[in-house]
Protein backbone atom coordinates (compact mmCIF):
# COMPACT_ATOMS: atom_id res chain seq x y z
CA UNK A 1 0.00 0.00 0.00
CA UNK A 2 1.34 3.41 -0.94
CA UNK A 3 2.04 5.74 1.92
CA UNK A 4 0.55 9.23 2.02
CA UNK A 5 1.82 12.19 4.00
CA UNK A 6 0.15 13.34 7.18
CA UNK A 7 -0.74 16.61 5.44
CA UNK A 8 -2.34 14.83 2.50
CA UNK A 9 -4.34 12.56 4.78
CA UNK A 10 -5.64 15.50 6.82
CA UNK A 11 -6.44 17.36 3.62
CA UNK A 12 -8.49 14.44 2.32
CA UNK A 13 -10.33 14.13 5.63
CA UNK A 14 -11.22 17.83 5.54
CA UNK A 15 -12.46 17.54 1.94
CA UNK A 16 -14.54 14.53 2.90
CA UNK A 17 -16.14 16.31 5.85
CA UNK A 18 -16.87 19.40 3.74
CA UNK A 19 -18.38 17.26 0.97
CA UNK A 20 -20.55 15.34 3.44
CA UNK A 21 -21.69 18.57 5.12
CA UNK A 22 -22.49 20.14 1.73
CA UNK A 23 -24.57 17.12 0.75
CA UNK A 24 -26.49 17.28 4.02
CA UNK A 25 -27.11 21.02 3.64
CA UNK A 26 -28.17 20.64 0.00
CA UNK A 27 -30.54 17.83 0.92
CA UNK A 28 -32.05 19.91 3.72
CA UNK A 29 -32.36 22.96 1.49
CA UNK A 30 -34.10 20.95 -1.23
CA UNK A 31 -36.44 19.44 1.33
CA UNK A 32 -37.18 22.80 2.94
CA UNK A 33 -37.54 24.91 -0.19
CA UNK A 34 -39.73 22.66 -2.32
CA UNK A 35 -43.24 23.27 -0.99
CA UNK A 36 -45.59 20.32 -0.68
CA UNK A 37 -47.81 19.83 -3.70
CA UNK A 38 -45.78 22.16 -5.90
CA UNK A 39 -43.40 21.49 -8.80
CA UNK A 40 -40.44 23.45 -10.11
CA UNK A 41 -40.91 25.36 -13.35
CA UNK A 42 -37.39 26.03 -14.69
CA UNK A 43 -36.35 29.45 -15.94
CA UNK A 44 -36.84 29.80 -19.68
CA UNK A 45 -37.24 32.11 -22.63
CA UNK A 46 -40.15 31.01 -24.81
CA UNK A 47 -42.41 32.13 -27.65
CA UNK A 48 -45.67 33.35 -26.10
CA UNK A 49 -48.81 33.62 -28.16
CA UNK A 50 -51.05 31.95 -30.75
CA UNK A 51 -49.91 28.83 -32.58
CA UNK A 52 -52.59 27.92 -35.10
CA UNK A 53 -55.64 29.13 -37.02
CA UNK A 54 -57.82 28.89 -33.90
CA UNK A 55 -55.80 31.64 -32.22
CA UNK A 56 -57.67 34.88 -31.69
CA UNK A 57 -56.42 38.44 -32.19
CA UNK A 58 -55.56 38.87 -28.52
CA UNK A 59 -53.02 36.03 -28.81
CA UNK A 60 -50.83 38.04 -31.20
CA UNK A 61 -48.18 39.09 -31.90
CA UNK A 62 -46.29 36.00 -30.85
CA UNK A 63 -43.25 37.23 -28.95
CA UNK A 64 -40.32 36.06 -26.84
CA UNK A 65 -40.74 36.22 -23.07
CA UNK A 66 -38.17 35.53 -20.37
CA UNK A 67 -39.36 34.02 -17.09
CA UNK A 68 -37.36 33.17 -13.96
CA UNK A 69 -37.81 29.81 -12.23
CA UNK A 70 -40.73 29.44 -9.80
CA UNK A 71 -42.82 26.85 -7.98
CA UNK A 72 -46.35 26.05 -9.13
CA UNK A 73 -49.19 24.04 -7.57
CA UNK A 74 -49.37 20.68 -9.30
CA UNK A 75 -53.17 20.87 -9.22
CA UNK A 76 -55.90 23.43 -9.07
CA UNK A 77 -56.75 24.42 -5.49
CA UNK A 78 -59.24 21.86 -4.20
CA UNK A 79 -62.35 22.13 -2.05
CA UNK A 80 -60.45 20.57 0.85
CA UNK A 81 -57.61 23.07 0.57
CA UNK A 82 -59.94 26.04 0.33
CA UNK A 83 -61.94 24.78 3.32
CA UNK A 84 -58.76 24.78 5.42
CA UNK A 85 -58.30 28.44 4.52
CA UNK A 86 -61.92 29.33 5.34
CA UNK A 87 -61.83 27.40 8.63
CA UNK A 88 -58.62 29.17 9.64
CA UNK A 89 -59.71 32.71 8.70
CA UNK A 90 -63.54 32.71 8.67
CA UNK A 91 -63.24 34.18 5.17
CA UNK A 92 -66.48 34.92 3.33
CA UNK A 93 -66.29 34.69 -0.45
CA UNK A 94 -67.69 37.21 -2.90
CA UNK A 95 -70.53 34.86 -3.90
CA UNK A 96 -71.65 34.60 -0.27
CA UNK A 97 -72.29 38.35 0.06
CA UNK A 98 -75.40 40.31 -0.91
CA UNK A 99 -74.63 43.08 -3.38
CA UNK A 100 -76.06 46.02 -5.28
CA UNK A 101 -75.93 46.76 -9.00
CA UNK A 102 -77.31 49.33 -11.44
CA UNK A 103 -79.72 48.07 -14.12
CA UNK A 104 -80.08 49.31 -17.70
CA UNK A 105 -82.43 52.09 -16.56
CA UNK A 106 -79.98 53.35 -13.97
CA UNK A 107 -81.90 51.95 -11.01
CA UNK A 108 -79.99 50.52 -8.05
CA UNK A 109 -81.01 46.92 -7.49
CA UNK A 110 -80.28 44.96 -4.31
CA UNK A 111 -79.40 41.33 -5.01
CA UNK A 112 -79.17 38.40 -2.64
CA UNK A 113 -75.87 36.50 -2.62
CA UNK A 114 -75.30 34.01 -5.42
CA UNK A 115 -73.28 33.20 -8.51
CA UNK A 116 -73.50 32.13 -12.15
CA UNK A 117 -74.36 28.50 -12.94
CA UNK A 118 -74.23 26.83 -16.36
CA UNK A 119 -77.12 24.91 -17.86
CA UNK A 120 -77.29 23.20 -21.23
CA UNK A 121 -79.83 24.50 -23.76
CA UNK A 122 -82.62 23.04 -25.82
CA UNK A 123 -82.21 23.21 -29.58
CA UNK A 124 -84.89 25.89 -29.84
CA UNK A 125 -83.01 28.23 -27.48
CA UNK A 126 -80.68 30.93 -28.76
CA UNK A 127 -77.12 29.97 -27.84
CA UNK A 128 -75.11 32.71 -26.16
CA UNK A 129 -73.59 33.28 -22.70
CA UNK A 130 -76.67 35.15 -21.55
CA UNK A 131 -78.79 32.06 -22.11
CA UNK A 132 -76.48 29.30 -20.88
CA UNK A 133 -75.48 31.17 -17.71
CA UNK A 134 -78.03 31.77 -14.96
CA UNK A 135 -77.57 33.71 -11.75
CA UNK A 136 -78.63 31.41 -8.93
CA UNK A 137 -79.17 32.74 -5.42
CA UNK A 138 -77.28 30.63 -2.89
CA UNK A 139 -74.70 29.38 -5.38
CA UNK A 140 -71.18 29.59 -3.93
CA UNK A 141 -68.07 27.46 -3.41
CA UNK A 142 -69.91 25.18 -0.96
CA UNK A 143 -72.95 24.93 -3.26
CA UNK A 144 -71.57 25.29 -6.82
CA UNK A 145 -74.91 24.74 -8.62
CA UNK A 146 -77.13 26.42 -6.03
CA UNK A 147 -78.38 25.85 -2.46
CA UNK A 148 -79.52 22.27 -3.11
CA UNK A 149 -76.08 21.22 -4.41
CA UNK A 150 -73.15 20.21 -2.21
CA UNK A 151 -69.42 19.49 -2.25
CA UNK A 152 -69.77 16.66 0.28
CA UNK A 153 -67.51 13.82 -0.86
CA UNK A 154 -65.77 16.14 -3.32
CA UNK A 155 -62.68 17.15 -1.36
CA UNK A 156 -60.43 16.50 -4.36
CA UNK A 157 -62.51 18.52 -6.84
CA UNK A 158 -61.29 22.00 -7.78
CA UNK A 159 -62.93 24.75 -5.78
CA UNK A 160 -65.14 26.93 -8.01
CA UNK A 161 -67.40 29.99 -7.72
CA UNK A 162 -64.23 31.80 -6.67
CA UNK A 163 -63.68 35.46 -7.58
CA UNK A 164 -60.23 36.89 -8.26
CA UNK A 165 -60.42 38.61 -4.87
CA UNK A 166 -61.12 35.24 -3.20
CA UNK A 167 -58.17 33.64 -4.96
CA UNK A 168 -55.90 36.49 -3.88
CA UNK A 169 -57.02 36.12 -0.26
CA UNK A 170 -56.19 32.40 -0.32
CA UNK A 171 -52.78 33.11 -1.88
CA UNK A 172 -51.93 35.63 0.84
CA UNK A 173 -52.92 33.18 3.56
CA UNK A 174 -50.87 30.37 2.03
CA UNK A 175 -47.78 32.48 1.38
CA UNK A 176 -48.15 32.18 -2.37
CA UNK A 177 -49.48 34.32 -5.24
CA UNK A 178 -51.32 34.03 -8.54
CA UNK A 179 -49.24 33.39 -11.67
CA UNK A 180 -48.69 36.01 -14.31
CA UNK A 181 -50.03 35.16 -17.74
CA UNK A 182 -46.48 34.55 -18.93
CA UNK A 183 -45.71 32.18 -16.06
CA UNK A 184 -48.96 30.31 -16.62
CA UNK A 185 -48.33 29.81 -20.34
CA UNK A 186 -44.71 28.78 -19.83
CA UNK A 187 -45.83 26.17 -17.31
CA UNK A 188 -48.64 24.92 -19.54
CA UNK A 189 -46.23 24.39 -22.45
CA UNK A 190 -44.24 21.96 -20.31
CA UNK A 191 -40.87 22.83 -21.79
CA UNK A 192 -41.86 22.26 -25.41
CA UNK A 193 -41.04 24.99 -27.90
CA UNK A 194 -43.99 24.47 -30.21
CA UNK A 195 -47.19 22.76 -29.21
CA UNK A 196 -50.89 23.53 -29.16
CA UNK A 197 -51.96 21.79 -25.97
CA UNK A 198 -50.55 20.82 -22.60
CA UNK A 199 -50.26 17.22 -23.85
CA UNK A 200 -48.76 17.95 -27.29
CA UNK A 201 -50.29 18.51 -30.72
CA UNK A 202 -52.84 15.70 -31.01
CA UNK A 203 -56.33 17.12 -31.44
CA UNK A 204 -58.44 17.11 -28.29
CA UNK A 205 -61.03 14.77 -29.84
CA UNK A 206 -58.48 12.24 -31.15
CA UNK A 207 -57.39 9.19 -29.14
CA UNK A 208 -58.24 8.76 -25.47
CA UNK A 209 -59.55 11.75 -23.50
CA UNK A 210 -56.71 14.07 -22.51
CA UNK A 211 -58.61 16.67 -20.50
CA UNK A 212 -62.04 17.47 -19.12
CA UNK A 213 -63.81 19.40 -21.87
CA UNK A 214 -67.16 19.49 -23.66
CA UNK A 215 -67.68 16.70 -26.19
CA UNK A 216 -70.64 16.74 -28.53
CA UNK A 217 -72.72 19.71 -29.63
CA UNK A 218 -72.05 22.73 -27.40
CA UNK A 219 -74.09 23.99 -25.54
CA UNK A 220 -76.86 21.48 -26.29
CA UNK A 221 -75.49 17.99 -25.86
CA UNK A 222 -72.46 16.59 -24.03
CA UNK A 223 -71.53 13.02 -25.00
CA UNK A 224 -69.41 12.63 -21.83
CA UNK A 225 -66.61 10.75 -23.58
CA UNK A 226 -64.20 11.92 -20.91
CA UNK A 227 -66.54 10.63 -18.20
CA UNK A 228 -67.50 13.98 -16.68
CA UNK A 229 -70.44 16.30 -17.20
CA UNK A 230 -68.95 19.14 -15.18
CA UNK A 231 -65.81 19.43 -13.02
CA UNK A 232 -63.63 16.36 -12.44
CA UNK A 233 -61.43 15.46 -9.47
CA UNK A 234 -57.92 16.85 -9.86
CA UNK A 235 -55.40 14.36 -11.32
CA UNK A 236 -58.12 12.62 -13.35
CA UNK A 237 -56.03 13.07 -16.50
CA UNK A 238 -52.33 12.70 -17.24
CA UNK A 239 -50.06 15.62 -16.25
CA UNK A 240 -47.91 17.61 -18.66
CA UNK A 241 -44.14 17.28 -18.86
CA UNK A 242 -43.62 19.44 -15.78
CA UNK A 243 -45.97 17.26 -13.72
CA UNK A 244 -48.83 19.77 -13.72
CA UNK A 245 -52.39 18.44 -13.85
CA UNK A 246 -55.39 20.03 -15.60
CA UNK A 247 -53.49 22.81 -17.36
CA UNK A 248 -56.13 22.19 -20.01
CA UNK A 249 -59.83 21.90 -19.24
CA UNK A 250 -61.59 21.19 -15.94
CA UNK A 251 -61.81 24.80 -14.64
CA UNK A 252 -60.46 28.16 -15.79
CA UNK A 253 -57.66 29.53 -13.63
CA UNK A 254 -57.17 33.12 -12.49
CA UNK A 255 -53.96 34.95 -13.37
CA UNK A 256 -52.65 38.12 -11.72
CA UNK A 257 -52.88 40.24 -14.91
CA UNK A 258 -55.61 42.65 -15.88
CA UNK A 259 -56.90 41.81 -19.35
CA UNK A 260 -56.12 43.88 -22.44
CA UNK A 261 -56.76 42.66 -25.95
CA UNK A 262 -53.69 44.47 -27.31
CA UNK A 263 -51.35 43.80 -24.39
CA UNK A 264 -48.95 41.63 -26.41
CA UNK A 265 -48.54 44.40 -28.96
CA UNK A 266 -47.79 46.86 -26.17
CA UNK A 267 -45.17 44.52 -24.73
CA UNK A 268 -43.41 44.31 -28.10
CA UNK A 269 -43.70 48.05 -28.67
CA UNK A 270 -42.26 48.86 -25.23
CA UNK A 271 -39.68 46.04 -25.24
CA UNK A 272 -41.16 44.38 -22.17
CA UNK A 273 -40.02 40.78 -22.36
CA UNK A 274 -39.18 39.81 -18.75
CA UNK A 275 -42.22 38.16 -17.18
CA UNK A 276 -44.61 40.94 -18.23
CA UNK A 277 -47.67 41.58 -16.08
CA UNK A 278 -50.45 43.95 -17.06
CA UNK A 279 -51.15 46.11 -14.00
CA UNK A 280 -53.59 48.53 -15.66
CA UNK A 281 -57.32 47.71 -15.30
CA UNK A 282 -59.57 48.01 -18.34
CA UNK A 283 -62.94 49.75 -18.16
CA UNK A 284 -64.74 46.52 -17.25
CA UNK A 285 -62.16 45.54 -14.58
CA UNK A 286 -61.54 42.15 -16.17
CA UNK A 287 -58.79 39.79 -15.07
CA UNK A 288 -57.19 37.12 -17.24
CA UNK A 289 -58.22 33.48 -16.85
CA UNK A 290 -56.36 30.63 -18.51
CA UNK A 291 -56.58 26.92 -19.32
CA UNK A 292 -60.15 26.36 -20.41
CA UNK A 293 -62.81 24.37 -18.58
CA UNK A 294 -65.27 21.50 -18.81
CA UNK A 295 -67.34 23.78 -21.07
CA UNK A 296 -64.67 24.40 -23.72
CA UNK A 297 -65.25 23.08 -27.22
CA UNK A 298 -63.52 23.71 -30.55
CA UNK A 299 -66.70 25.22 -31.97
CA UNK A 300 -66.82 27.90 -29.28
CA UNK A 301 -63.54 28.88 -27.58
CA UNK A 302 -60.95 26.06 -27.82
CA UNK A 303 -59.85 27.41 -24.45
CA UNK A 304 -57.81 24.29 -23.71
CA UNK A 305 -55.07 25.54 -26.07
CA UNK A 306 -51.95 26.67 -24.14
CA UNK A 307 -52.06 30.12 -25.79
CA UNK A 308 -55.78 30.75 -25.35
CA UNK A 309 -56.75 33.80 -23.29
CA UNK A 310 -60.08 34.60 -21.69
CA UNK A 311 -61.23 37.23 -19.24
CA UNK A 312 -63.87 37.88 -16.61
CA UNK A 313 -64.58 40.63 -14.10
CA UNK A 314 -62.48 40.35 -10.95
CA UNK A 315 -65.48 40.07 -8.62
CA UNK A 316 -67.32 37.37 -10.56
CA UNK A 317 -67.92 33.82 -9.35
CA UNK A 318 -68.50 31.16 -11.99
CA UNK A 319 -69.20 27.45 -11.83
CA UNK A 320 -66.22 26.70 -14.08
CA UNK A 321 -63.62 29.07 -12.59
CA UNK A 322 -61.00 28.25 -9.96
CA UNK A 323 -57.26 28.85 -9.59
CA UNK A 324 -53.84 27.50 -8.71
CA UNK A 325 -50.96 29.26 -6.99
CA UNK A 326 -47.28 29.89 -7.60
CA UNK A 327 -44.42 30.72 -5.25
CA UNK A 328 -41.18 32.58 -5.82
CA UNK A 329 -37.87 30.78 -5.36
CA UNK A 330 -35.77 32.63 -2.81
Amino acid sequence: MNKISSYTFKHLVVIGVITLFSCIVESCQTKNTQPDGMVLIPAATFEMGGDNSQARLDEFPKHKVEVAAFWMDETEVTNAQFKMFVDATNYITTAEKDFEYVDEKGNKIKQKAGALVFHSLNKNENANPNTWWQFIEGANWKHPQGPTSSIDGKDDFPVVQISWEDAMAYCKWSGKRLPTEAEWELAARGGFKKMLYAWGNQAVDEGKPKCNSWEGDFPYYNSLQDGYNKAAPVKSFAPNQYGLYDMAGNVWEWCSDWYAENYYAKCVENHIFKNPENTIPNEFKEKVIRGGSFLCHNSYCSGFRVAARMKTTFDTGLEHTGFRCVKDIK
